[in-house]
């Protein structure tokens, strides 16, 4: 880390160094070897990759078909593959009513529908690609100001040292420190639920199946994990009521495997034990403008979604994916050595390129919250008949397995 308080200049600084503004970084660099134009680049990040990271916590997620080809022509997958548990199959009821289907891979002539991975030991190989490359990493680092200037971004850090950049990105999470240096607006939905999260030790093997249960108060996602020291795995969110949620999570751990396993079935086997649990309120929170003179928003900065459908950090890869394709084609057509990276024409395109899919994402989150998170009768037939459809008709599973593998466009 850089000890020096005069100013660093670089062409596009990064604030919030976890999966979105990691793999940006990494895909900046690639991107200056294939242009063969010079890219100062600079990563803030306060804390290394563990289980106190709000960004490399002990979560897992799923990463889509469509994102994992992404990753691999980032050439990043290589390196957390190994890390990764398949998932071959889908399954998706609702709880208590006849409403059910399946998503399969082999139906879909693929090897895998999406991957799992725990986060902090992404965080930890994302890192050592870091410290590898040529992009000044400043860690342990925070923000503490930012001064819009004509021509650049000037960040002050809370060692003292000052990072002037052309442009600025915003990669930070949803209490964006860059957000609200600039008072930009955040527009929030609460959806008067709270998710539980925790790993699930379970008696027989998934066999790469995961599973999506609507119930009365939110869906209960299982997600396939990697095996640890010989035992099967499931990754666990449960979405219920802010009151319910605060007594399973002081509930006795034998109470709390109980009510689970009444909620799911037994259609994963019997469940032995769970891991530590944690929570957080669900929203949608959006900006809905994620730019600024100078400035891009991605990732969790940009949108934060409720975990329904798994797409929060799929959404936030194709943010960073639309600013990669941006920067580079900005490189790639002009003639001028000292490209001005942070010019309106960039973020402005970056803007153009995401409006589409961050609004039919959200949109689409949003219906299904409140599609399967209620017992009106006309929406439970709805939504059961709609998951019947799927089981008798399978030509109509293409476009939903598509969506759900990340690949939005035709």
């Amino acid at each position: 880390m850089a000890n020096t308080h005069a100013v660093e200049q670089v062409d596009i600084a990064i604030v919030g160094g976890a999966m979105a503004g990691a793999i940006l970084a990494l895909g900046l660099a690639q991107i200056a070897k294939q242009t063969e134009r010079p890219l100062k680049i600079a990563l803030i990040e306060a804390h290394r990759p563990n289980e106190q990271h709000p960004g490399f916590d002990a979560r897992s997620i799923a990463i889509s078909h469509g994102s994992i080809f992404e990753l691999k022509k980032l050439q990043i997958w290589p390196h957390i593959a190994a890390l990764a548990s398949e998932i071959k199959n889908i399954h998706i009821s609702d709880r208590g009513n006849f409403g059910m289907t399946e998503l399969n891979s082999d139906d879909l002539h693929l090897p895998y529908l999406g991957q799992v991975v725990e986060l902090e030991a992404v965080g930890q190989q994302l890192f050592r690609q870091l410290e590898k490359s040529d992009i000044q990493l400043y860690c342990p680092a925070s923000l503490t100001d930012v001064e819009a200037q004509a021509e650049q971004q000037l960040l002050t850090l809370d060692s003292g040292q000052q990072i002037a950049a052309k442009l600025l990105v915003a990669a930070d999470g949803l209490n964006s420190k860059v957000r609200h240096a600039f008072k930009q607006p955040l527009e929030q939905v609460d959806f008067q639920q709270t998710a539980i999260i925790t790993n699930i030790r379970t008696e027989q093997p998934h066999q790469g199946w995961a599973f999506e249960r609507f119930t009365q108060t939110g869906p209960l996602a299982l997600l396939p994990m990697s095996k640890r020291n010989g035992e099967h795995r499931l990754s666990m969110v449960w979405a219920l009521s802010s009151a319910e949620a605060e007594q399973l999570l002081k509930a006795p751990k034998a109470e709390f495997i109980e009510k689970l396993q009444s909620t799911f079935g037994y259609r994963a086997g019997r469940f032995i034990d769970i891991g530590e649990r944690f929570s957080y309120p669900l929203m949608l929170s959006y900006m809905p403008r994620p730019i600024y003179h100078r400035t891009v928003f991605l990732g969790n900065a940009a949108q934060t979604l409720h975990p329904i459908a798994g797409q929060g950090f799929n959404l936030g890869l194709r943010d960073v994916v639309s600013l990669l394709e941006v920067v580079k084609q900005s490189l790639t057509h002009s003639v001028n050595s000292e490209l001005d990276i942070g010019l309106s024409q960039v973020t402005h395109d970056y803007l153009a390129r995401r409006n589409v899919d961050r609004e039919s994402t959200m949109n689409n989150i949003e219906f299904l919250v409140r599609g399967f998170s209620n017992d009106h009768w006309p929406l439970v037939i709805g939504r059961n008949l709609g998951l019947r459809l799927l089981s008798w008709f399978p030509p109509l599973k293409a476009p939903v397995a598509r969506k759900a593998m990340g690949w939005t466009k035709s």
